[in-house]
């Protein structure tokens, strides 16, 4: 079995030693928290965000016609 190195905070890396059990690995225990996960079981988890996003969108396109405007006229 292959195998590949990650990259995690110290803080990531003590809370996964904290739910480690003894008897498994890392790779165990990557697998066990992540074998019944559904990614779509958070969609629409977050009320209002396209709205947030939206708004983020205008705010940014309006900055840079602004900044183009000031570089170009």
């Amino acid at each position: 079995m292959s195998s590949k190195n990650i990259t995690v905070t110290e803080d990531a890396y003590e809370r996964l030693k904290a739910l480690k059990r003894e008897d498994e690995s890392f790779s165990d225990l990557v697998v066990r928290l992540t074998e019944n996960a559904d990614p779509m079981a958070f969609a629409g988890s977050c009320p209002g965000l396209g709205e947030h996003v939206e708004a983020a969108r205008s705010e940014l396109e309006d900055d840079l016609t602004d900044r183009h405007d000031e570089l170009f006229g």
